[in-house]
């Protein structure tokens, strides 16, 4: 859908500006590395593979948003894993009702990972980010730290790319834990 949407010159949602285009593009190329890349480890994929009951993992995203195109490849692997998991994906700004019951300290932040039941009831969720980009966050809207928004981007991409998603993972597995009692 991303790839089509960019050969129109469009990307998801109600902005669109060559701004949020350059995002898109930029999360492409991202995307397309983790799908690469990401390396799960043996205790997150037997966790993973453990899990015995149909869930679903509903990511609510957007094509510009950079965080999301650094952690949805890594969600996508896990749920390869396993066929009791299935990952669905929505668009924030198509679903705001959805959206605003799972708020980020009152902001539409994105991605939100909720995962559910095959009863479509909420079992744990995750998101928008790894802990430490989403404190590192709070703390630059404080106070900006002399650094411009472009820089602070620039950080916390550089962050994802030698964190190699070890945060997400550790996030994800206390969740699943927590969950499915494993």
């Amino acid at each position: 859908m991303i790839d089509r949407l960019l050969t129109l010159n469009k990307t998801t949602g109600s902005i669109q500006t060559e701004g949020y285009l350059e995002y898109t593009r930029m999360n492409v190329k991202r995307m397309n590395r983790w799908d690469k890349t990401a390396k799960i480890s043996s205790e997150m994929e037997e966790m993973i593979k453990s899990i015995s009951v149909p869930i679903v993992f509903l990511v609510i995203t957007e094509a510009w948003c950079g965080d999301a195109a650094q952690s949805i490849p890594y969600i996508s692997k896990l749920t390869d894993l396993n066929p009791n998991i299935h990952l669905k994906l929505i668009l924030r700004d198509e679903n705001p009702e959805l959206m605003d019951a799972y708020l980020t300290e009152g902001a539409r932040s994105i991605p939100k990972l909720i995962v559910l039941n095959d009863k479509l009831e909420e079992l744990g969720t995750w998101g928008p980010r790894p802990k430490y980009l989403q404190d590192r966050l709070k703390a630059y809207k404080l106070d900006p730290m002399g650094v411009s928004s472009k820089e602070f981007s620039e950080g916390t991409h550089l962050w994802y790319a030698k964190d190699k998603n070890q945060s997400l993972e550790r996030e994800l597995m206390d969740l699943f834990k927590s969950t499915f009692d494993l």
